[in-house]
């Protein structure tokens, strides 16, 4: 059994700068490992260990992917070894074209039947490449996934958040599952895991794995509309009096 964490490396936008005239400036911004991905590196961790599995880290990207700074901030955080698609063509990839390569390079690692997602990119947050990568794959994928386990029968046992309750699955056979963002408290790497990390194994990939695909064209930005506010005040001595107003009127406008 292999299982492969797919994990994206990005600039966080809460480091962007907001110009005036609306534009975004992510030149002071830092790179790092999309926020969400570690509870799913932490969650193939403890899957891996449980099972004798080896734990595969998947990356698609420009050149910065494969960065000796990326490559030890991934594998710092319990990877065994990683395969990397590293191309300036793949510079700023979305959703589509990311789960196309990355579906593409899950079919070349030998034994991979489990591929874990982040909940979404911290860049991006579309929360598309789950069902992008499965979708190529052929596999069934699964959102909002808190917990994994084998069972004893070889199956896997996902429990999954589903509206204020919790689902619970046994699949058989290989699936993308998509973490949640509260599964598991990830690792935070110490200076060992740092110093180790440059003695794991790393697989680079360069441009032979570039798939045509159809992505979504901007072709306009403009700021939201400012609501006008009506400055209503209710006011009265009797609270119950006063809520049963403001209800008539969040009612009359729509709003419950």
């Amino acid at each position: 059994m292999t299982i492969v964490v797919a994990y994206k490396w990005a600039t966080n936008p809460q480091d962007a700068q907001v110009g005036a005239d609306g534009t975004v400036d992510l030149s002071r911004a830092k790179p790092a490992i999309s926020e969400y991905d570690p509870i799913a590196i932490e969650t193939g961790r403890r899957l891996a260990d449980a099972t004798g599995a080896e734990l595969v880290g998947l990356s698609v990207g420009g050149p910065d992917v494969a960065s000796s700074m990326a490559r030890k901030a991934s594998l710092s955080r319990g990877l065994d070894r990683l395969v990397l698609v590293s191309d300036p063509a793949l510079t700023g990839a979305r959703a589509a074209t990311t789960g196309a390569v990355l579906a593409d390079q899950v079919r070349a690692i030998e034994g991979a039947d489990l591929v874990l997602t982040g909940d979404g990119s911290v860049d991006e947050g579309a929360h598309l490449v789950p069902a992008v990568l499965a979708g190529r794959l052929g596999w069934p994928v699964l959102a909002e996934v808190t917990a994994v386990e084998r069972t004893g029968d070889g199956r896997l046992r996902v429990t999954r958040s589903v509206g204020a309750g919790t689902e619970a699955l046994e699949i058989d056979g290989p699936a993308v599952l998509s973490i949640a963002a509260d599964a598991v408290v990830p690792r935070v790497p110490g200076m060992k895991d740092i110093l180790g990390a440059g003695k794991k194994p790393v697989e680079e990939v360069a441009g032979t794995l570039l798939v045509d695909v159809a992505e979504p064209q901007v072709v306009a930005r403009e700021r939201p509309a400012l609501a006008e506010r009506k400055g209503r005040l209710i006011v009265g001595t009797d609270p119950a009096a006063a809520a049963a107003e403001l209800v008539a009127a969040l009612r009359a406008d729509g709003v419950l």
